[in-house]
């Protein structure tokens, strides 16, 4: 049942959000979708080869700019596909979770801490709030800025023409509040990834301890309430669930209860509600 259960999420992620030109598509849409209405296919390992190859064929017709979490979705399929064929599937792809999330929080924490100056100190949170629609309503609602101020930080940030120097240069109007979200995103986003990283990359043992569970529902429940990326919440939540002993019946439904909170985060704008309702 738990190995079934993380190949149907897989599955209904790949479904959820279709990715790749059209040439590729279609294909991993077929692949995904046969899987869940076959038991058969779905726990055929070819059937999760098939999907790296095709996985991997987006990557590398939209190189080098593919999102971040489609690289470690490839790896996830292939860790599938190679776990179907081991002698203990359950503990293989346990094991194959734990590494791949640590690692990839291990990169993001280096890249933001050593690698990334523009991040320690606020700019890369700033810009983006700003100048990322998507971000509109969260901006409004938790930084304390009104659409007026938004704009006009907006037009500020805006790149000019080559050569070109703003007649009248206008201080950003940046609230408190909005000053206090920065300082918070910056921070308390590294934070939460150095705890992922820390706990499954240094495990107390060979199994998956409360800190491992806690750290990752804990940053998957925060980061993508704001965060428009609800694929890769899934694929983190999905590999928790592989993390889940045979006896962990409610720890393996808290993983899949916050899969479907980032789905109901991802359709519904509950920030822009607020924002409704508080003006």
């Amino acid at each position: 049942m738990g190995v079934e259960l993380i190949l149907r999420l897989t599955a209904v992620e790949l479904l959820l959000r279709p990715m790749g030109p059209w040439g590729v598509r279609p294909l991993i849409l077929a692949a995904a979708g046969l899987a869940l209405l076959s038991p058969r296919t779905l726990s055929s390992s070819l059937t999760w080869y098939a999907l790296t190859g095709l996985v991997t064929a987006r990557i590398v017709a939209d190189w080098p700019l593919p999102d971040n979490h489609i690289y470690l979705l490839t790896y996830w399929c292939l860790a599938l596909a190679l776990s179907l064929g081991a002698t203990d599937p359950v503990r293989t792809l346990a094991t194959s979770a734990r590494l791949l999330i640590g690692t990839a929080f291990l990169m993001a924490v280096i890249w933001k801490a050593l690698l990334s100056p523009d991040y320690l100190d606020g700019r890369f949170f700033r810009v983006t709030w700003l100048t990322d629609p998507r971000f509109t309503d969260a901006v409004q609602l938790l930084g304390g800025m009104s659409a007026a101020q938004l704009t006009d930080n907006r037009e500020n940030l805006a790149p000019l023409p080559e050569g070109a120097e703003p007649l009248n240069h206008v201080a950003p109007s940046d609230p408190p509040a909005f000053r206090y979200l920065v300082l918070m995103s910056t921070w308390g986003v590294l934070i939460l990834e150095a705890m992922v990283a820390f706990a499954f990359l240094f495990p107390a043992g060979a199994r998956a301890g409360p800190f491992h569970h806690l750290s990752l529902l804990l940053f998957c429940g925060v980061t993508y309430a704001i965060a428009p990326v609800a694929g890769f919440g899934w694929l983190l939540l999905t590999m928790g669930v592989a993390l889940c002993r045979a006896d962990q019946r409610a720890l393996r439904a808290a993983y899949v209860v916050t899969w479907f909170l980032v789905l109901f985060y991802s359709e519904i704008p509950w920030a822009n509600l607020m924002v409704s309702w508080l003006t």
